[in-house]
């Protein structure tokens, strides 16, 4: 076992000696004050992703949630991140539900959590933002509405004018379990009126700015089949630019082994989340064609499943959970697997591989 490893593990095994909140918050303090390693990006050129005037160094990126008040952007993206996700933010800040609010099913390799967009709000947060200043690797910014807002739509509007400026990309969040009513806002016509506010609001920031700043929709896995044709119909109408797929699930997998621990209330993340996330993409991709970018989020926790989301239809990969289990090493081992993939398949570049199997996953039912 090499050094690198052994850190690793170690690491690994005394943050799980902390309760899941205080292990999540010491990894982002050890991440803010420098004491995290720095593997530094991968340098392959046919691992580079290029959507409009973006170039993502390669295909994994830290998932929104995990630094949700923009804390550690520079010293995620050192761990060779091709790109981080800042976020939730909403307009005003926020303490979220009760705690304990999240949970580690070690025996699934699974977390649940019910944070319910805890944030410090968008000034302290374009702050942090604005203080970074340039990063070494894509920079998005995940927006939401506050729980007791009366104008939800409204709040993401905020968001989009906040953060236009300084996000490489926005992601609008309506697909998080843990703030009631917020799925709602997937329904077809709801969805309709929410991405037309958005993107108007985008589109106005565009003289100011000189750039039309991409907008992403990131949706839930607990959806059927002919939401999924809707919401890509609306995206496709309202002519946004990429959606992230998916968020946690609710459902509980009879596969479970923590019977207890599967009983509390929230999103459930990790490796259960895999095969159902994974069906959802492929069949997103089969929905809105091959050109509209897609992100794939969902128990990413080895090399292999990371290649199977790129079979699916993912142009980019995100993950959170897997860390909990693997480290931070994952990002190197997956980035080092895809490049071989490449080279060993004799294509120019990772996207040639987006979406070959896609008919293996997208023929697969939604098992709701």
């Amino acid at each position: 076992m090499s050094i690198e490893n052994l850190i690793n593990k170690v690491g690994i095994r005394a943050l799980h000696c902390l309760d899941p909140e205080t292990s999540h918050n010491a990894t982002i303090k050890m991440l803010s004050t420098g004491l995290a390693p720095s593997f530094g990006q991968i340098k392959d050129k046919a691992l580079e992703y290029k959507w409009g005037d973006l170039t993502f160094k390669n295909p994994v990126g830290m998932a929104a949630g995990f630094d949700k008040n923009a804390q550690a952007i520079t010293p995620l993206m050192k761990l060779g991140f091709g790109h981080v996700e800042v976020g939730t933010v909403t307009p005003l800040p926020q303490e979220g539900n009760p705690k304990p609010r999240n949970f580690r099913l070690s025996a699934d390799r699974a977390v649940i959590n019910r944070y319910g967009f805890n944030n410090d709000g968008h000034d302290v947060v374009y702050e942090r933002i604005r203080k970074v200043g340039r990063t070494p690797g894509v920079l998005g910014i995940n927006i939401g509405a506050n729980k007791l807002s009366e104008d939800r739509v409204a709040d993401y509007v905020l968001g989009v004018k906040r953060f236009a400026e300084l996000a490489d990309y926005l992601t609008a969040n309506i697909s998080s379990p843990n703030t009631p009513g917020l799925r709602d806002l997937q329904e077809k016509d709801a969805l309709a009126y929410l991405l037309s506010a958005i993107m108007d609001a985008r589109n106005e920031q565009e003289d100011r700015l000189g750039r039309k700043v991409p907008v992403m929709l990131k949706i839930a896995p607990d959806v059927t089949e002919e939401a999924i044709k809707e919401i890509a119909e609306v995206v496709m109408t309202e002519k946004v630019d990429g959606m992230i797929v998916s968020n946690t699930t609710i459902a509980r997998p009879s596969a479970l082994k923590d019977k207890v621990q599967a009983k509390e209330a929230g999103g459930l993340s990790g490796a259960p989340l895999f095969e159902r996330s994974t069906i959802a993409l492929a069949k997103t991709r089969r929905a809105v064609g091959p050109d509209l970018p897609l992100f794939g989020v969902g128990g990413v926790d080895t090399p292999e499943k990371a290649a199977a989301k790129i079979f699916a239809g993912a142009n980019q990969i995100q993950l959170y959970s897997g860390m909990v289990y693997e480290g931070q090493g994952l990002v190197k081992k997956i980035n080092h697997h895809l490049s071989r993939l490449v080279a060993l398949r004799d294509v120019s570049n990772l996207q040639d591989l987006v979406g070959i199997d896609n008919d293996l996953w997208a023929d697969k039912p939604l098992d709701l």
